[in-house]
């Protein structure tokens, strides 16, 4: 069974492709347009297909168009209501519903041989769920818990899986929508919305939550699953006044960010407390992009009814592309043949983009006219870079899906310069209140860091322990907590070998992590992007697979 999962109708469209319960591949437009989010999530951009993570997906299994058994589209025109009558104010959302309809078609004309009578439409929530509930790890049976802004007629989805079965339990009905809400925050405090609310979520530690009475009146649940979040409905304007974009921010906006990122949670916490007592499973998973949300993430994970909590590395709508494709693959009735026992596998991980072999980067650095070296040991040049307070980009193996770097296409620099976090927002254009992530050793993490373990998605925030706050300070938010990633040396040997030569140069065994990329474009994929990143940036060293590019050798 070869099935192919498309995103498309918002934002961040995306590819994935699964054999016969495998994944295969998987990855954003963005990372191949170069456009950031793939599109805007506006109804005139709805009919655009990610046609090239698709043609790469199946270049990557030697498929053809015409090879494929389905492709799932993760949205279903026929649940869909219009938008005046959900009470959202959309009136082009008419547009979006025609070009929904008509996916099929458009997606045979952007993959000639294509059969569009293979094109099964995904309701969006269900494949946001069965990207969480199939691709945890050790979890054939959990809990799901879905948020997003919009789907067809709802933005939440509260379910079960288990084995092959996902059954849908509770959602809830536009206009409340906890991500329309934050997404209308974002835009009032002057961000860019639907792809800047982490930002407000960074903002939110220099505040308190002092609007918190107001904004209950406005979001809060229902103690039966559900919520009241109306979109539109919050007057943000009452609280304080918009910040135009690029104007400092003030007291009054970081307290209200503080305040709805507080209610966020509250209302989390009380669904995952309802989904427990319905369910009484052990594991958690969420997805949706609510669920990219890291700080309420770890409050649910702390807080909340559930022995463990699995949230999917690619939450946002990318993620919907991979659900689609294991939700067909875990549907018996759809291959007959399908041992009704068995269900799809988890991902190993999220590298499941594009890579590249050694040859095939040689000749990329020699193209690009660059002096280059291929040390004994790239981790081991790389940590000694890094012990020198070098900033590294460090492109190595698969690329990530999903919105975090993971060591994959990553900046690298030394946590205990404290000066490094203002150096690396710097070199990307970003505001200075947003933080820098650690990566660490996992068998160090529950030394350095307190709060739930492993986390190798970076999508838990964790309390860095008082002994070591001063000896990794670039990582340190300014309410000491820091959002992870554990490395397992045994799945990410090539980076669990440079974290390990930089703590025996160091004595310290986390490095900073963070994008490999500028603010406001995607992040780097392929050795194309990764050279004009470090042209134009100043770092100091590019890893390129096992070669090293050092900036004062290519200056010469």
């Amino acid at each position: 069974m070869r099935v192919l999962g498309i995103n498309a109708l918002f934002h961040d469209p995306a590819a994935a492709l699964v054999i016969d319960g495998h994944t295969v591949a998987a990855a954003e437009e963005e990372r191949f347009s170069r456009r950031k989010h793939g599109k805007r999530p506006v109804p005139f951009a709805a009919w655009e297909q990610p046609e090239r993570s698709a043609a790469w997906c199946l270049a990557q299994a030697g498929l053809r168009p015409q090879d494929l058994d389905a492709v799932t589209y993760s949205f279903d025109p026929a649940r869909a209501r219009p938008a005046e009558a959900m009470g959202l104010d959309d009136p082009w959302d008419h547009l979006r519903l025609m070009y929904a309809r008509e996916a099929p078609s458009f997606l045979a004309d952007a993959l000639p041989g294509l059969d569009p009578g293979i094109v099964h439409f995904v309701p969006h929530h269900l494949a946001h769920a069965a990207s969480a509930a199939f691709a945890a790890p050790d979890a054939d049976s959990n809990a799901v818990l879905v948020l997003d802004g919009r789907g067809e007629a709802t933005s939440h989805l509260a379910a079960r899986r288990r084995g092959r079965a996902l059954e849908p339990l509770r959602g809830q009905e536009l206009p409340h929508s906890l991500g329309l809400v934050y997404e209308e925050l974002t835009e009032h405090l002057g961000f860019l919305r639907s792809s800047d609310e982490y930002k407000v979520m960074a903002l939110a530690a220099y505040g308190r939550p002092r609007f918190l009475p107001e904004l209950r009146r406005h979001v809060h649940p229902t103690g039966d699953g559900g919520f009241r979040a109306p979109a539109g409905g919050v007057p943000w304007a009452e609280l304080t006044r918009p910040r135009r974009p690029g104007e400092s921010w003030s007291e009054d906006h970081a307290d209200l960010a503080a305040s709805a990122q507080a209610v966020l949670e509250e209302t989390l916490l009380d669904l995952a407390r309802w989904l427990h007592g319905r369910t009484h499973e052990r594991v958690l998973t969420m997805a949706g992009g609510v669920a990219l949300n890291c700080v309420a993430n770890s409050r649910i994970a702390r807080e909340g009814p559930f022995d463990r909590v699995w949230v999917q590395p690619a939450a946002g709508d990318a993620g919907t592309a991979l659900g689609g494709a294991l939700l067909h693959a875990a549907d018996a009735d759809a291959d007959p043949d399908a041992d009704p026992a068995s269900a799809p596998l988890p991902p190993a991980g999220a590298d499941l983009g594009r890579s590249w072999s050694d040859a095939e980067l040689e000749a990329w650095l020699k193209t690009a006219a660059v002096p280059f070296e291929r040390p004994p040991d790239v981790a081991v040049a790389v940590a000694e870079a890094l012990a020198g307070n070098a900033v590294v980009a460090w492109f190595q193996g698969r690329a990530e899906f999903g919105p975090r770097a993971l060591g994959h296409r990553s900046l690298l620099a030394h946590p205990g310069m404290s000066g490094n976090l203002e150096r690396l927002n710097d070199i990307k254009g970003r505001e200075q209140f947003r933080p820098v992530a650690p990566m660490v050793l996992a068998e160090r993490a529950a030394e350095v860091f307190d709060g739930p373990l492993p986390s190798p998605y970076m999508l838990f925030v964790h309390e860095v322990r008082p002994a070591w706050r001063e000896r990794v300070p670039a990582v340190v938010h300014v309410d000491g907590t820091a959002r992870i990633q554990t490395v397992d040396p045994a799945a990410e040997p090539l980076t669990g070998r440079m974290l390990a030569a930089f703590e025996r140069l160091t004595g310290l065994p986390v490095v900073v992590n963070t994008s490999l990329n500028t603010a406001g474009r995607p992040m780097v994929d392929d050795p194309r992007d990764a050279l004009e990143c470090f042209g134009s940036a100043p770092v100091d060293v590019l890893a390129m697979g096992p070669f090293v590019v050092r900036r004062e050798a290519a200056l010469r």
